[in-house]
Formats: C-alpha cells, structure tokens, sequence
C-alpha cells in the first residue's frame, strides 16, 4: 500500500486494484490510475473531515468512486447521485471487492474506520481520540478519555498495517495522550500522525520527547506515495 497525505485527517491509500481516501478536507490529489476504484471514507460530519469538494475532484478525473459516510453526514441533495453507504459505530459492513469494514464509535462524532482487504488493515481513527482540554470540566474530560479507552480496547491486540491517528496540539501538555495509549495498546506497522492542524513540528516534537517509537511513527507530512 502507498500513503500520501491531503491535509489535516485527509489521506489516500493506492492499494493493488483500488484507493481509500479518508477524510478529504482539502488538498491536491496525485494522479489516479482511472482502472482502479476510490472508496471514499467520511468519519463525520465536521467540515473539516467532510467536504463534497472530494466527489467533483474524483468526477474530474473520470474515477469511479464510492462513499462510506457515517450516519450523522446529512447532506441528501449532494449525495443522492452518488452510490453510498451509511454506517453507524461499532458494526462490520462487507463490501464488494473482497472489502471489510469495520467501525468504532467516536467520542466527538461519527466514527472511526478499520478497513481490511487483501491487501491490508488500515485504521483511521476520524476525531476518535482522548480529547483531554485543560481548563474544561474534570468529569467531562475523563467521559471522554473513558469512551476513548473503551473503543481502543475493542482491537487491542489486533495487527494493522497502516493506523492514522489524531495528534492535535490543541492539547497542550495532553497533547499526545491518545497516541500514546494506541501505540502502547495497538500492534501496527507505520502510524501516521493526523489532524495536527497544520503544525507539523508536533510530529518532531512527540519523537524528540518519545524516540522509542521512531521505527513506527511516519512523518505524515512528507508522505507522498509512501510505500508501507
């Protein structure tokens, strides 16, 4: 699988007879192989997470495209020329093509993915993370944290491929709170740091404070048909 990053949570994945995109916000997408198929993956309805702009840029480029939408994307007037799938938090869809995917519930909204096929398992964790803000209610941070742990600890254990996960400077000292508690918890070969919202320096910085994790820990910003 090849990985190259949008921008913000947006990602592509180029595997052997199809693409994921995953969140597509904004950004250039490289060339498509018009041959293969583009399953289009939303985790909510944020607008930084889904934007219909990914629909025409696909139309653009002659693709033949899917959606996999979570079930709180209420946008019926654009989507309902275009062949689609709702889904809702913590249940197993089979798609054709031999596609399997699988889904966590958020703790902000929506969901987050688990998508295996042939050719692998990718998780995208959406806005499924431990969102621990300084200066909020105690009690609300630790709702959060606990629905966060509760889902990751649905797939601990479990190998993947390929994981992008949120890792948002927002957070300030809890910034890498959430990638930590998946890297100690989750066996996966290259994580992608996402959603860092345009400061990637944060990605320097989680290795500069943890290198233990540098063989997996990818450099999402400079992926660009990153070969996993």
């Amino acid at each position: 699988m090849k990985v190259s990053y949008l921008d913000h949570s947006g990602i592509l994945v180029e595997c052997k007879d199809r693409y994921y995109v995953f969140d597509y916000y904004k950004g250039e997408l490289p060339p498509l192989d018009r041959k293969k198929e583009v399953l289009v993956f939303c985790s909510h309805c944020h607008g930084d997470h889904y934007n219909p702009k990914i629909f025409d840029l696909l139309d653009g480029r002659g693709m033949r495209y899917r959606a996999v939408l979570a079930n709180d994307i209420n946008d019926e007037k654009r989507l309902s020329k275009i062949e689609r799938s709702f889904v809702e938090p913590n249940q197993c869809y089979r798609l054709a093509g031999g596609v399997r995917v699988e889904t966590l519930l958020s703790n902000d909204s929506g969901v987050a993915f688990i998508v295996s096929s042939d050719d692998g398992i990718v998780y995208h964790g959406g806005d499924l993370n431990d969102w621990y803000w300084e200066g909020e209610p105690e009690e609300e941070n630790r709702e959060l944290r606990a629905i966060f742990h509760t889902e990751i600890g649905k797939i601990k254990g479990r190998h993947f491929d390929i994981a992008f996960v949120p890792l948002d400077p927002r957070l300030e000292a809890h910034y890498a709170d959430g990638l930590l508690y998946f890297l100690e918890r989750v066996d996966c070969d290259a994580v992608f740091p996402i959603h860092y919202w345009g400061e990637p320096d944060v990605i320097r910085h989680f290795l500069t404070e943890y290198p233990q994790y540098s063989s997996r820990i990818k450099n999402t910003e400079t992926a660009k048909g990153e070969e996993i």
